[in-house]
């Protein structure tokens, strides 16, 4: 039976585009940030599309959503998933692609009632974009035991929401679906992951399909620069204690230290809050994000105790404080399973390439759990996290198709 062919290329483009609606945006992108009406939502429909199939809905304490076909034997899943979780201005696909085409081969399987040893699970996580509530990859996290949800809950949003508080508004929504509760960290035999490039290399090379060898490491980063509320126009400046001339000396030195001539390094400044935040005040609070990125867990290393030393100097008068959020070292995926997602582009007469990925997934967590791999579809120009996010229906097809094929090798 060529399972790839089961495949309906339709209902996964019209999933897709169902699920788009939920948070969708004048300008083409989607909100639906996580732990929002909108995720919740949507998480509606995928339970609705789940009980259409055959499946049973499961959920944990942090909110992640599996969904499960049973096997022949009582082993454990082959997992297979991503998230819904949008940017506040993101893009149709982003995580999506890979909840729903991970649904889209168990809507072939119950369809043309394929059996298969191992049961078969789709898990969307939790906040994985971590632009509502930081860290991101939080639901991965929980569940493979590198964050603790308890210490989570007490989290904050810009607006001062707390994440227990729009959690629990998620699992009592879950549970009156019917979903059922588990532990974290269940034996998973394997985790699969599918996902948008995120970058320009498939549709450069003219490659359908991108095997995932590694993802880089990604360091977050909280500074918080403290001085002292004063008058705007009666404070000199030798007397002031400006936060946001602190943190702009600052910044401009993180910036310094993260600069390499190869250029391999990525360092970003991705929100930037004044406090109080009067026009006519010199705030006493600027707080802003550091997200840095290498494939070189040793450079991460090195740039973390640099950025260190900066946070214990003054900057304008100004005291500061850094937190880190969020440390993921450098990933390498299972060979064992490259080798299967390649085996099969090949028989499928896919064109392919391998190439690490420079944004991070929530497979990053789960390859410390289980063996663990990606792949990748192709978008257009590169976009991701932007309303211009573009897949084709080919190539979301032919990438489902070979991760189907992938899962029922495996399962």
């Amino acid at each position: 039976m060529d399972i790839g062919a089961l495949l309906n290329g339709n209902w996964l483009w019209d999933r897709l585009n169902d699920l788009a609606a939920i948070g969708a945006l004048s300008n083409g992108g989607v909100c639906r940030e996580a732990l929002s009406d909108g995720e919740r939502s949507a998480l509606v429909l995928l339970a609705e599309w789940a009980g259409q199939l055959g499946c049973t809905i499961h959920t944990d304490a942090i909110g992640n959503l599996f969904i499960r076909r049973e096997g022949i034997e009582a082993l454990p899943p082959v997992l297979i998933g991503s998230h819904i979780d949008t940017q506040p201005v993101g893009g149709k696909y982003d995580g999506t692609y890979g909840v729903l085409a991970g649904l889209a081969l168990l809507e072939a399987f119950h369809r043309a009632g394929v059996e298969h040893r191992r049961p078969i699970e789709v898990v969307a996580w939790t906040n994985e974009e971590g632009s509502r509530f930081s860290p991101a990859a939080m639901g991965s996290a929980c569940f493979t035991g590198h964050a603790d949800h308890e210490t989570l809950r007490e989290l904050r949003d810009v607006d001062g929401t707390r994440l227990g508080d729009e959690l629990d508004r998620t699992l009592l929504k879950l549970e009156r679906l019917g979903a059922t509760r588990r532990e974290f960290g269940f034996p998973v035999h394997c985790y699969l992951e599918a996902h948008i490039e995120q970058g320009p290399i498939l549709e450069a090379e003219g490659a359908v399909v991108g095997i995932v060898n590694a993802i880089q490491g990604a360091n977050w980063y909280q500074f918080e620069v403290r001085g002292s509320v004063a008058h705007a126009g009666t404070t000199p400046r030798a007397l002031r204690k400006d936060a946001f001339a602190g943190a702009m000396e600052l910044a401009a030195a993180l910036r310094e230290q993260a600069t390499d001539p190869d250029d391999e390094v990525r360092f970003t400044i991705g929100r930037f809050i004044l406090q109080p935040g009067s026009p006519n005040t010199i705030p006493d609070s600027a707080t802003f994000t550091v997200d840095l990125r290498h494939y070189d867990n040793t450079l991460l290393e090195r740039l973390d105790l640099a950025f260190s030393k900066l946070a214990e100097r003054k900057w304008a008068n100004c005291s500061v404080e850094m937190r880190r959020e969020m440390c993921l070292g450098t990933v390498r995926f299972d060979d064992g399973l490259l080798n299967v997602l390649e085996r099969t582009a090949k028989r499928q007469g896919i064109e392919y390439r391998r190439l690490s990925s420079g944004a991070f997934h929530d497979a990053a967590h789960l390859a410390r759990h289980c063996p663990s791999a990606m792949l990748f579809i192709p978008c257009e120009g590169g976009i991701s996290h932007h309303p211009h996010e573009r897949i084709t229906k080919e190539d979301a097809i032919a990438g489902a198709r070979v991760l189907a094929e992938a899962v029922i090798s495996i399962a």
